[in-house]
């Protein structure tokens, strides 16, 4: 029985136009006729091929009998992927495997236009595949109807839990129906897909585990190359021109150091995209279509590529920087390496990281050719074998190339045609880099400390002036790194700094100052304004090592010892003690103050009799019982009338009875006053009501005037009292 027995006739037929021999693993166990209407969970390596299997295995549910689909309405599968890239790559994927069956697929995915996805929901589709985040957004606002689904595919499922997904997805999962077929794929099975697949697959599902039937990564070449710390951008340079792939991708662990690379490759003369989180999706999508399309040749991204992202021609992974786990390591390598392709995965390891990356190869259970990186000869060599096994050599000349190959020979000796083609070819690559030497120091714990470091002899060298010194605040830890970067030369090709005043005196090596100077071009300019200029021999320093020279300002700031007087010439100053009349004689013979202690008895000789003790002290006998009522405070439980009981009715026996006046016999006709208002407990005011708190009694008793009024003005006067006193104010205060 061969592997496409159990596919689907228009399925077969796509594989076949696609170019499919044989299937995978991970794609004939998802194919078998048992599986048909079970749940899933599949677990198998990186580039096994699990789109193509997951296809293959839904295809019986959602296809009609006759392996095609009806017309496009409501959902009938969904796919969900953790990232916006594998996304629209599973869509591309059934695009082609199931158009002999009229497939009709939508994508949902978070940083493209939603208004553009809900139509294309609302005209229809067979197949949805789209992001937990952006699907959620859609099932929230109504725009797809999930009523239909018949199954449910988990892409990459522990990578969708690590980002954090894991709501999103048992929200999504609780919307669909529930006779659903629901398929995990994912690489390893951790915990949290464990708990997953029990909450939301039925108990009769089957595990497909593909991984332990092989090596991992078997069609892959790890190499773990180990470079000096200074020279790990030109050793990634060096890489891409020795190998020369048709597609290459560098990660790097931060965007920053993704725009410093791109940067660099695009200088140097390579082809090269970048792939970050920063960029919008639709960059993000152009760039990928570049490394398809043959655009470009090298794609510098962050891990947001590590997962998912097939390049037919992919052929070149370099770590420019060390992952931070095995996991990582593999699934950046898987990118290589895929479907029975062969594949390169280069590490680039400074010195100080060699333990790091045997540890991380030691997780992954990977096994590495360790080596250094390739020196500019190598990739020369490389060049030009690669440059005589062309096949063009071979090829049948035509007679338009005859003709101009004798008028060559004619005019031209062999050699100087076959110098000419080397220069030509050399010219149409990017020249390789000089790298310095890279010297193990082994293992830091192993190191003999008590040995002291043997003195290194430089050699042959040749001095340089550096337009920086002390008033520009440079220093030799930031100037070495500078000088290494600029002059492509390594931290072993310097020798002395010597930073002055206003310049910095180096010592570089005479086998790199060619070198230097090359790189350098004629001005041998720097960054930050800086350059250099050679020097004759060896300079003199200056003689002041805190201030500029003796010609280059006025006032030194280190004088040194004034020759016309000597330090020893200064008489001591010795001052005569005996002249303060305090030390008139010697300090022994001050008498102690000593103060008779009879004349004042002591506590303790006083008689304890004069006093009584408090034992004997007569208690005081206070009346038991309650206080009487004191009538001169009158409170809350006051038993007499408040001041204002005549206005409520009450007659006042507090006080006595004033005269009736002419308003009160009716001799002046007057309108009788409204009755007063009630008002708020806060003034204390209704009589019937208690009084308030300790503000409200304190204000009432002040007499506040209501809003409104002024305070009544009282007269103070400046001495005296009575009618002949006189007023200090005679104006009354405004209110």
């Amino acid at each position: 029985m061969t592997d496409f027995e159990n596919v689907i006739p228009t399925l077969n037929e796509a594989l076949k136009a696609k170019g499919y021999e044989t299937l995978t693993p991970v794609q004939v166990e998802v194919s078998q006729p048992e599986f048909l209407d079970q749940d899933l969970l599949v677990s198998a390596q990186t580039g096994s091929g699990k789109t193509v299997a997951f296809g293959l295995a839904i295809a019986p549910t959602i296809l009609e009998e006759n392996g095609r689909f009806e017309r496009a309405a409501t959902p009938l599968a969904l796919v969900i992927a953790p990232t916006r890239e594998l996304a629209l790559q599973v869509k591309r994927e059934f695009d082609w495997l199931f158009a002999p069956a009229g497939v009709v697929c939508a994508s949902t995915v978070g940083g493209m236009d939603s208004r553009t996805e809900r139509r294309a929901l609302e005209r229809g589709a067979h197949i949805v595949v789209a992001t937990p985040g952006r699907l959620r957004d859609h099932i929230m606002r109504g725009a797809i109807d999930l009523s239909a689904l018949r199954a449910v595919v988990l892409d990459e499922a522990d990578e969708m839990l690590d980002m954090g997904f894991s709501e999103d997805l048992e929200y999504i999962l609780d919307a669909t129906p529930q006779d659903r077929r629901t398929l995990m794929f994912s690489a390893t099975v951790p915990r949290g897909i464990a708990k997953l697949a029990q909450k939301y697959q039925r108990k009769d599902t089957k595990r497909v585990e593909t991984i332990g039937e092989g090596p991992q990564h078997a069609d892959i070449t790890y190499r773990a190359m180990t470079v000096a710390p200074s020279d790990t951008e030109n050793a990634i340079i060096n890489t891409l021109r020795y190998y020369e792939a048709q597609n290459a991708i560098v990660f790097a662990n931060t965007r920053a150091m993704v725009a410093r690379l791109t940067a660099r490759f695009s200088n140097r003369g390579f082809s090269v995209v970048s792939l970050s989180g920063e960029l919008s999706q639709n960059e993000r999508t152009h760039a990928l279509q570049a490394m398809r399309d043959g655009r470009a040749r090298v794609c510098v991204a962050t891990d947001v590529a590590a997962r998912g992202i097939d390049l037919p021609n992919l052929e070149l992974v370099i770590h420019a920087d060390l992952p931070s786990n095995g996991e990582t390591l593999l699934h950046r390598s898987g990118r290589t390496g895929r479907a029975g392709r062969k594949g390169i995965s280069a590490l680039i390891v400074p010195g100080r990281q060699k333990s790091k990356a045997e540890r991380l190869l030691k997780f992954a259970k990977l096994t590495a050719e360790w080596s250094n990186a390739p020196s500019a000869d190598d990739v020369n060599a490389r060049d030009e074998e690669r440059m005589l096994n062309d096949p063009s050599w071979s090829e049948a000349m035509t007679e338009d190339e005859t003709s101009f190959a004798g008028k060559l020979l004619a005019q031209y000796k062999p050699e100087q045609i076959a110098a000419a083609f080397l220069r030509l070819h050399r010219a149409k690559h990017s020249a390789p880099e000089q790298l310095g030497e890279v010297k193990d120091s082994g293992p830091r714990d192993k190191r003999d400390k008590r040995e002291p470091r043997a003195p290194r002899d430089f050699g042959p060298s040749s001095w340089f002036s550096l337009s920086l010194g002390r008033k520009h605040k440079a220093e030799p830890r930031w100037l070495l790194p500078m000088l290494c970067r600029n002059g492509n030369i390594s931290k072993d090709d310097i020798g002395a700094i010597r930073v002055q005043y206003q310049e910095t005196f180096v010592e570089v090596q005479t086998s790199a100052v060619e070198r230097m100077k090359k790189e350098l071009g004629e001005g041998m300019d720097l960054e930050q304004g800086a350059s250099l200029t050679e020097l004759p021999g060896k300079p003199d320093f200056d003689s002041s090592p805190n201030g500029p020279p003796a010609d280059g300002a006025s006032k030194p700031y280190n004088k040194g010892p004034r020759e016309d007087r000597p330090r020893g010439d200064k008489p001591r100053y010795d001052k005569p003690r005996g002249d303060n009349p305090r030390h008139d004689g010697p300090r022994g013979d001050k008498p102690k103050y000593d103060k008779p202690r009879g004349d004042k008895p002591s506590y303790a000789d006083k008689p304890r009799g004069d006093k009584p003790s408090y034992g004997d002290k007569p208690k005081f006998d206070k009346p038991k019982g309650k206080a009487p009522y004191k009538a001169d405070k009158p409170g809350k439980n006051d038993p007499r009338p408040p001041k204002h009981a005549a206005k409520s009715g009450t007659p006042n026996t507090s006080k006595p009875a004033r005269a009736p006046s002419a308003v009160d016999t009716g001799a002046v006709a007057h309108k009788a006053p409204a009755a007063p208002k009630p008002k708020s407990r806060k003034g204390a005011m209704d009589p019937s009501k208690p009084m308030g708190d300790r503000k409200a009694r304190v204000k009432a008793a002040a007499g506040k005037p209501k809003s409104g009024e002024s305070k009544p003005y009282k007269v103070k006067t400046r001495a005296g009292k009575g009618p002949d006193a006189k007023p200090m104010r005679k104006a009354p205060r405004k209110p």
